[in-house]
């Protein structure tokens, strides 16, 4: 069955019907205002989907894009924990396309990824994915071909429980994006022209108050302490469910309702900043998984991340704001009892500025992982004060403790020092925001992990050369490693440490699985997820049990990250005998 909700509530009297209804167990933010812009809904033992050119615009930017079933971003997936599905993706482009689902367990044949589980779908061709719904949550769906997702190709995924969930009453999806007139290759060429390209608030000669020698320090490395975001506002208008911020999206509620918030990172190269001022926020889930609850004010979503939040907003209309990380734009909403009311939004905050510690110098002071975060806030350039630049140049470029499988060369032209594991640090730029925000040690599994301890260890280096705008694992881009995948045998616990030796935070994504993040909550209780932002010059650790056979990406959710090299192949084998895998 396709239900086409657009269609359903057009009218102001169609809107007061539906709003009459008792306790809705579903109402999609997107439907209630603009519809034109908006995403349809498909759900079924069978669904189809139609790949082909659009034009799209929003915030007086238009230009081409790439619409699924006519819409960017394309339909809602509406489906089921314990059925069957059969999706039939058609592609009307001149070029090749795949869909990737993103944190679906699935057999890897469908996992959608061109040149490692399947070779992609030719123009004119339809190819059949097909796998039963092994799990519940919020999750999404995504092009994997080329850059086609910067131009549209993407969507939400809403898998309903088997069971009731009792938790809310009203349920919406918040789908973060961004949208451009240029043509994402055309983005790709001028970051590797300079990766400062579209960066509009480097820091002038006089501008805060880091001094001469600090300039002449970061001058010298060929490092900027503002290149927080390699694509900005400047080209980018920031998108809720394909709305802009002028829009007036409308997410509908009546006081004393608890409504869900399913938020989705869709974006290409954006990590967003969520609030809602003066609404607290519970998070139930992360990456589709069901966590403890936990009350914040605000939380960090990388790209390909996703959070689910229960809010009790009080009557009147609040503003539902996702800034930018580098503070170069946000997408907006409102949060409203009242059809029609828009929410003011909070003016953009300061622009963030990198520190000693995003640069991988180690401990500035004493909390958690060695790392004193109120004592180094953004925007001061006090912390390198007295520091000897030659000799922290030579220890940032030192590969004499890199192990022996990291490839030295040009596509690497940074080493963290002395990395720490930063996995209490809320996000670049709220570390001092006084209000409470997410980290990844408030985190807790809802259920009990099977307690199994690791048999091997494993490191993998995130290197780039930021000038060059080269990325990469352990010095060796993709195209340089496809012969050489990161193996694990099946139902293999590992401990997988991830090493950023960037000045940039990388959202990294294994497909077919899920890891549990070591971040203090004990082994039974580390939550599960699929993608996990691992801080500048830091380290995020995880513990992963390989019982999806098949092969496998892994990669920078970054796209233009992923595009440049920082991509690897991920196979578990042998395959279990079928008593096994049942």
């Amino acid at each position: 069955m396709s239900i086409d909700r657009r269609k359903f509530i057009t009218s102001t009297a169609a809107l007061g019907a539906a709003m009459s209804l008792p306790l809705p167990a579903w109402a999609r933010g997107e439907s209630l205002t603009h519809a034109k812009q908006g995403f349809g809904e498909v759900s079924g033992k069978k669904i189809a989907l139609s790949v082909g050119d659009h034009h799209f615009g929003v915030g007086g930017r238009k230009g081409h894009a790439i619409a699924v079933n006519g819409s960017v971003p394309g339909p809602l997936l509406r489906l089921k924990e314990g059925q069957k599905v059969r999706i039939d993706v058609t592609n009307n482009l001149d070029e090749d396309t795949s869909i990737h689902w993103h944190g679906l367990l699935l057999p890897f044949q469908f996992d959608g990824v061109p040149g490692v589980s399947f070779p992609g779908i030719k123009p004119g061709e339809t190819f059949t994915y097909e796998f039963p719904i092994r799990q519940n949550g919020t999750y999404w769906w995504h092009s994997h071909s080329g850059l086609q997702e910067q131009a549209g190709h993407y969507g939400p995924i809403i898998i309903e429980s088997a069971e009731p969930d009792p938790r809310y009453d009203r349920d919406y999806v918040v789908l973060l994006s961004e949208f451009t007139p240029r043509h994402p290759h055309e983005i790709a060429r001028l970051l590797k022209v300079g990766e400062h390209y579209f960066n509009n608030q480097m820091q002038t000669a006089t501008e805060g108050d880091m001094s001469v020698k600090d300039r002449l320090m970061w001058g010298g490395m060929r490092m900027n302490p503002r290149d927080i975001s390699d694509v900005t506002g400047s080209t980018y208008t920031f998108l809720i469910n394909g709305h802009g911020p002028m829009d007036g999206l409308e997410y509908l509620f009546r006081p004393g309702e608890r409504v869900r918030l399913r938020v989705i990172n869709g974006s290409a190269m954006t990590f967003f900043n969520v609030r809602i001022p003066g609404v607290p926020m519970t998070v139930i889930a992360a990456d589709g998984k069901d966590v403890a609850p936990v009350e914040v004010d605000e939380f960090q979503i990388g790209t390909a991340e996703t959070y689910d939040v229960i809010v009790t907003p009080p009557a009147g209309s609040h503003a539902l704001v996702a800034e930018a990380m580098d503070r170069s734009g946000m997408g907006v909403a409102s949060l409203t009892s009242h059809k029609g009311h828009r929410a003011t939004p909070p003016p953009l905050r300061e622009p963030v500025t990198l520190t000693m510690a995003d640069m991988g110098m180690g401990s500035m002071g004493g909390d958690h992982g060695g790392m004193d975060h109120g004592a180094m806030g953004h925007g001061s350039g006090a912390d390198m004060a007295g520091m000897d630049h030659s000799s922290m140049d030579h220890s940032m470029r030192d590969t004499s403790k890199l192990p022996a499988d990291v490839k030295v060369g040009p596509g690497l032209d940074m080493v963290s020092p002395m990395p720490m594991d930063r996995m209490d640090y809320p996000g670049l730029g709220l570390d001092n925001v006084g209000h409470r925000v997410l980290r990844y040690t408030d985190l807790k599994s809802k259920r009990m992990n099977p307690h199994r301890m690791p048999t091997r260890s494993l490191e993998i280096h995130l290197t780039g050369n930021m000038e060059r705008y080269m990325w990469s694992f352990d010095g060796k881009k993709f195209s340089a490693v496809t012969d050489d995948p990161i193996r694990f045998a099946y139902d293999e616990r590992v401990r997988v440490k991830l090493v950023n030796d960037t000045m940039m935070a990388h959202p990294i994504h294994l497909h077919g699985h899920f890891f549990e993040l070591v971040n203090g909550a004990g082994m039974m209780n580390q939550p599960l997820k699929h993608t996990v932002i691992v801080q500048p010059g830091s380290t995020a650790t995880f513990d992963l049990t390989a019982d999806e056979p098949g092969d496998w990406a892994f990669h920078c959710h970054l796209l233009y990250h992923m595009h440049a090299g920082m991509m690897q192949t991920v196979t578990v084998r042998p395959f279990p005998a079928p008593e096994d895998a049942a």
